[in-house]
């Protein structure tokens, strides 16, 4: 087929956009179908790494998350009464992997996302199916989509449809898909509490506390839990079990709950892919970020390596070359499947309840602490320290057209678009 290859992207998250924006970046035609009426995201902070900005970087948007840096001062891992496990300082971290970690709200960072692409690239109360993956190399046989209005063909379908993903049980039915953790998460946002706090991560017994600011000062705070699957507070009141559970932790806990709005505790029980997926594509279909590789949160990596997914999946998506998913699926899959493991094996240790083994895990974490930062930051080395397979920031292949005054004449017709697949 001749004229612009065109992607689907099923999914509006983080690493559905991330994906949309770098294949725009790279000259696809883009669809984004998201299931939800409107872009929504799910939680309430993100943690990026300075690997995950460093594949920002390449789609244009790396120093616009850096602007938005609110980490002052020193932070570190205390226990519930307040006493100091181990001090952070972030010049550390930034001299060892490039960068400071940015805590944002998704839903800032999907605004970023979504504001770079053209304005007829997201369909938001859209249901996606995948009905024929397609045959890399055969122009007869695109990947096709069902929507509510109409099927759609592509060159490339991307699978960023979450956890649940509809996309992976198509393309792998046999595999076993998600396990739970064994832990629940609560995550809060609150207004600025007009004083200073040290930002901290809390171990305790079987459960954990962290609490980080915003650039505007808003405090992201969110708790960890060993408990049941599905188990959930008594007549819905999470704010009440936090207090149950944080009320008599250190300061500035007690506060962050009291003004806690009643209703606004985000809870999600927390579960991850424990049986790496054979391979991250089938056909012309790519998965990525949760429906590829879901994992713990404790090392904070779950949105970072979707993002780092998007654009390694552009990279092997030259439009003007032959679709190298399996190059894709080389570079992601020991990756991911590495980190998911580690977050789970993080998680087994900041979230024991074996009181002896606490007791070993703190002195430990002091001892390790005392030899001096180097030794603590080790534990992200190979993963905050990632690099992007491309060194240089695509370039929009519409923009200097449009700056000559071409404008939107200058693209493909929409007509043109929809029947375009990469061959």
């Amino acid at each position: 087929m001749s004229g612009q290859p065109r992607a689907v992207v099923v999914g509006g998250g983080i690493g559905g956009l991330t994906a949309a924006l770098a294949l725009h970046l790279r000259g696809w035609h883009v669809t984004v179908l998201e299931r939800a009426d409107g872009l929504r995201p799910v939680g309430a902070g993100i943690s990026l790494a300075p690997n995950a900005q460093r594949a920002l970087d390449i789609v244009g948007l790396g120093a616009e998350i850096r602007s938005l840096e609110a980490w002052e001062g020193d932070g570190g891992l205390l226990t519930p009464a307040g006493r100091w496990l181990s001090r952070a300082d972030p010049k550390h971290a930034a001299e060892r992997f490039g960068g400071s970690i940015v805590l944002l709200h998704r839903a800032t960072l999907i605004d970023l996302l979504a504001a770079r692409l053209p304005d007829d690239t997201v369909r938001t109360a859209s249901d996606a199916r995948l009905t024929d993956p397609g045959v890399p190399g055969d122009p007869a046989r695109p990947a096709r989509v069902a929507t509510p209005d109409g099927d759609l063909e592509a060159g490339l379908v991307v699978g960023a449809d979450g956890i649940d993903s509809a996309t992976r049980r198509t393309l792998f039915p046999d595999h076993p898909g998600t396990a739970y953790t064994g832990f629940t998460t609560w995550r809060v946002l609150v207004p600025p509490l007009g004083r200073p706090f040290t930002q901290h991560e809390t171990w305790g017994c079987g459960q954990i506390w962290g609490t980080h600011p915003f650039a505007d000062g808003t405090i992201y705070a969110y708790g960890a839990a060993m408990a049941p699957a599905g188990q959930r507070a008594p007549g819905g009141d999470e704010k009440a079990e936090l207090l149950r559970r944080y009320g008599s932790w250190h300061d500035p806990i007690p506060a962050i709950l009291d003004a806690v709005e009643p209703g606004q505790v985000l809870r999600h029980d927390v579960h991850q892919i424990a049986e790496p997926l054979p391979a991250l594509h089938r056909g012309r279909v790519a998965l990525l970020g949760d429906a590829a590789h879901a994992m713990a949160p404790t090392l904070g990596q779950g949105g970072n390596q979707a993002i780092e997914d998007a654009v390694v999946l552009a990279h092997h998506a030259a439009p003007d070359t032959p679709l190298d998913l399996p190059g894709y699926t080389a570079a992601r899959l020991p990756r991911t499947t590495a980190i998911t493991r580690k977050a789970l094996t993080v998680s087994r240790v900041n979230l024991t309840a074996n009181r002896p083994l606490i007791a070993l895990r703190n002195t430990a974490i002091r001892a390790v602490g005392a030899l001096g930062p180097t030794f603590l930051l080790r534990g992200m080395d190979g993963i905050a320290d990632w690099r992007p397979p491309q060194r240089e920031p695509y370039q929009d292949p519409y923009a200097a057209r449009t700056r000559e005054g071409t404008g939107a004449a200058a693209r493909p017709s929409q007509q043109s678009q929809d029947r375009s697949t990469q061959t």
